[in-house]
């Protein structure tokens, strides 16, 4: 192995193992928290052969109103962790359209250390982002689209206090060991083919059917897709 070649590997480990840690925001509310939470998180991954810091992916279903976490393996590919009761979102199934519409977004977006809110108004929160690329040259509109404890909802993804002090602590774990973000994918139901048949009426099946590819990436790489957007899609690879 040449010269060159060693140092773009060391690189790339440097990289994949966090040796950069990220710069988190803080609170002592936020420090509470993960300090009640961390200890049987710890036990909890070491008893499925995972780490604490290790990388993370969020899955929303409106429909059973399940928020998954997901957590990297040593292979690479992720392990389901663990599931949590969404406890209200607003809306019905269908994008958030515009500001005020009281709509929970679907769709892929992402949280980086800045998107963490240790003081937020309910409890903890992470902000998904919204309105992404896809929803801006849709002419989208909307903010501070969270998902955050106190179980109250106009627009978001609320948990209990309980439920996000744990997805807020496996969170910023990994983006403090060095993830640069994790991504947060949100679905109006699972997108298996049947399913979604029965919803072909709807005037969201042409979207749901782009978010499908998305979906279907996951469970067959078990590795979240990158997402790009092009020609007013979404598009994986």
């Amino acid at each position: 192995m040449n010269k060159l070649k060693l140092i773009m590997l060391a690189l790339s480990t440097f990289f994949t193992y966090g040796s950069i840690a990220s710069e988190l925001p803080t609170s002592a509310r936020s420090e509470k928290a993960i300090s009640m939470v961390e200890p049987a998180l710890k036990k909890q991954l070491a008893n499925k052969g995972l780490k604490y810091g290790a990388p993370i992916f969020i899955r929303i279903f409106k429909d059973p109103g399940i928020l998954e976490v997901w957590v990297e393996s040593d292979d690479g590919t992720y392990i389901n962790f663990k599931n949590y009761e969404i406890c209200t979102f607003s809306g019905n199934f269908g994008p958030k359209l515009q500001e005020g519409d009281n709509q929970s977004p679907e769709g892929f977006y992402y949280v980086n250390a800045n998107r963490l809110n240790p003081w937020s108004s309910y409890h903890l929160s992470f902000n998904l982002g919204f309105p992404n690329k896809y929803d801006r040259i849709h002419n989208r509109t909307g903010s501070a689209l969270m998902v955050h404890g106190d179980c109250v909802s106009i627009g978001c993804y609320a948990m209990t206090d309980e439920y996000i002090n744990e997805i807020y602590a496996l969170g910023a774990a990994a983006l403090k060991s060095g993830q640069p973000f994790f991504r947060v994918h949100s679905f109006p139901f699972k997108l298996d083919s049947e399913l979604l048949l029965k919803h072909q009426s709807s005037k969201w099946y042409s979207f749901w059917l782009n978010l499908k590819e998305g979906y279907d990436y996951f469970n067959k790489y078990k590795k979240p897709p990158n997402v790009e957007v092009s020609h007013k899609k979404y598009i994986f690879n």
